[in-house]
């Protein structure tokens, strides 16, 4: 049952079939070749998004939407590039430092490549820099969007892997500033080795007068993240809040939005929210055959007897997930694999925050990854270009994230530090 049900996904994924209908079909097949009942994928997929803490994802879709649409998304930009952009390479690091405040909101990495790239990728192409490189960029600097919490996929994980959401998302803030710095530091010698940006700060607005600009914006992950954390709301309420805040915003104050824009917003918003949904559906039905069938249990035995440390385990995990990522969308490789690397990971030792940690980076590496990286067909979409055209430009971008990755792995404090702060250390 097992080999016919990979067999269909990997068929439905070479002959591009969208993620969730090849999952879909393979456990359909599945459930004929064991005889199950078809009432099951019915309970199965309903059970698998009748979940409390998925109701954030729509929310923070809808978020980012209105961000966008709302002016925030454009005054973050124009505050990022106060802080660097007068500095040789300033517009790249514009980019880079903007989409960690624009994920601190919008927990969506396609979101913050199109809200940010709309903006900053022609602007990059118009200051000289290469398109496929300023695609590229964008792309890369975007995956911080799942990353840098709220974020949905920690969302997900959190409830795969019965791990708390909260302590999740504030493990989440030293790997996405690490990765952010990295990626800041890169940028800025490369444009000094290729000559790059040397006119960055032309049409820099004062750091005084973008900031007062931005204010109404900064102020968001402020409530956001201060919220959940001051015991306020909930992760899940949360993200009703950051809508409620960016509506507000966007309507009363910067103005941008009328009520003609809500319907399309909305549109936009729930179409995304449904792909998501139906992803997750899929998912968990094909996981709930699986797990029937024992395949977790028999990953399991056979990964503790082959790698016999928690080192070997990490490095072996790793590797395989970079692969899955280039195949599988991120959503459905966490609902489908959490469950079954988890207990593995406890087994080992290895905290079940560290290890989400691991997976969320590794598996966002698949969306700047071809052929199915979701954020590089956004780029590419915004700089109109074709997708073979970045990706020379894209391999020291992910080569630098690959070496964050190694670091976030084997030195576990980097997710953990905070998170002890706050709830302490596990007994």
């Amino acid at each position: 049952m097992t080999t016919a049900m990979l067999i269909t996904m990997m068929l439905g994924f070479a002959l591009t079939i969208s993620v969730a209908v090849s999952i879909g079909l393979s456990a359909i097949v599945g459930i004929q070749i064991s005889n199950v009942n078809m009432l099951v994928s019915v309970k199965e997929m309903f059970s698998s998004i009748n979940k409390f803490p998925l109701a954030a994802i729509p929310f923070f879709i809808l978020a980012g939407n209105i961000m966008e649409t709302g002016g925030i998304s454009r005054r973050l930009v124009e505050f990022a590039k106060s802080i660097v952009g007068g500095i040789q390479g300033g517009l790249p690091i514009t980019c880079v430092l903007t989409c960690m405040i624009f994920a601190a909101v919008s927990g969506s990495s396609v979101a913050t490549t199109f809200a940010i790239g709309a903006i900053l990728i022609p602007a990059l192409i118009k200051h000289g820099y290469p398109t496929q490189y300023a695609a590229a960029l964008q792309a890369t600097s975007a995956e911080l969007g799942v990353i840098i919490p709220p974020s949905i996929p920690m969302i997900l994980y959190g409830v795969s892997a019965e791990v708390s959401i909260g302590e999740l998302f504030i493990a989440g803030f030293g790997p996405g500033i690490l990765i952010g710095v990295a990626l800041m530091i890169f940028v800025w010698l490369w444009c000094k080795y290729k000559g790059w940006g040397k006119n960055d700060g032309d049409g820099r607005l004062s750091f005084g007068k973008a900031t007062w600009q931005a204010g109404w914006a900064l102020m968001m992950p402020v409530i956001i993240l201060g919220g959940i954390y001051g015991g306020v709301f909930t992760p899940t309420e949360a993200s009703a809040v950051a809508v409620f805040y960016a509506l507000i915003v966007g309507m009363t104050i910067y103005r941008e939005i009328k009520f003609s824009d809500l319907f399309k917003i909305l549109k936009k918003s729930v179409i995304s929210s449904a792909v998501i949904m139906f992803i997750i559906a899929n998912a968990g039905l094909f996981a709930f055959l699986i797990t029937r069938a024992g395949i977790p249990d028999a990953i399991g035995h056979w990964l503790q007897e082959v790698l016999k440390s928690p080192a070997m385990f990490l490095l072996g995990v790793n590797a395989a997930l970079f692969i899955i990522g280039m195949f599988i969308e991120t959503s459905a490789a966490i609902i489908v694999l959490a469950p079954i690397l988890v207990p593995v990971a406890i087994f080992f030792g290895i905290d079940p925050v560290h290890f989400g940690m691991v997976m969320v980076v590794n598996l966002a590496l698949g969306m700047i990854t071809p052929p199915f990286g979701v954020n590089l067909f956004a780029a590419c979409t915004v700089a109109k270009i074709s997708l073979d055209r970045i990706i020379t430009s894209l391999i020291p971008f992910v080569l630098v994230i690959l070496g964050c990755l190694m670091l976030i792995t084997y030195i576990p404090e980097i997710s953990l530090f905070l998170r002890d702060m706050v709830y302490g250390a596990p007994k």
